[in-house]
């Protein structure tokens, strides 16, 4: 499996399943999507923004709902493994994207398996031991987390400034050597997670007039 970056805004997902994994799953996709989650039942969890429909639909009646929600994704997590097999078939015959959650291992071509993710926007790092040990992909995912202090304020300012030197007389060697050193600068990220923006801003121009010398 190769690991890729999907946009859901302004798209539909799907979640069969109202138990904890479904409300999981209906999180992490309403952070972008649109989610709709069908189940006869909700666990008492947060299902984020989800909209939540009351059916228990059968095997014959998946392909049904799939058409008339219109998703980009489809997620199977009830507790049903006729009906999560009928969502994965359904929406492998509409050329969707799924992710089947009761199956670990091998996956099937064209699934989608949810890595456990460290985020500080716009940064984010998934995790995924491709479905075999959920357990080991959250244990990591922790201690990537704990290292991203500032990461995110880091990433912003490092966009904003390349921005800034495009528009400067400065080669374009340079600008990248500057760049790389800003983002690999311990302490211009401490600066910016403490908000001294000011000061951060120093230390770049510390930095230009060095490869100016």
């Amino acid at each position: 499996m190769i690991p890729l970056l999907h946009d859901f805004s302004g798209s539909r997902v799907l979640v069969f399943g109202g138990g904890p994994v479904g409300a999981r799953k209906a999180r992490r996709f309403a952070r972008e999507a649109e989610v709709v989650v069908v189940s006869p039942s909700f666990a008492d969890a947060d299902f984020g923004d989800a909209t939540r429909k009351r059916a228990a639909p059968d095997p014959a009646e998946v392909p049904d709902w799939i058409d008339r929600i219109e998703p980009a994704l489809v997620v199977a997590a009830t507790d049903d493994s006729e009906v999560n097999a009928a969502v994965e078939d359904a929406a492998r015959e509409r050329g969707l994207l799924v992710n089947r959650a009761d199956h670990s291992g091998e996956r099937a071509p064209g699934s989608v398996v949810l890595p456990a993710m460290a985020r500080s926007d716009p940064v984010v790092v998934g995790v995924s031991t491709q479905g075999h040990a959920p357990a080991v992909s959250a244990v990591l995912r922790d201690e990537i987390d704990a290292q991203l202090d500032g990461a995110g304020e880091l990433a912003t300012f490092v966009g904003a400034l390349r921005d800034r030197l495009d528009e400067r007389d400065i080669d374009s060697r340079d600008r990248r050597d500057v760049l790389a050193a800003v983002a690999a600068s311990e302490s211009i990220r401490t600066r910016l997670a403490e908000g001294e923006t000011d000061r951060a801003h120093d230390g770049v121009e510390k930095l230009l007039r060095k490869t100016k010398a």
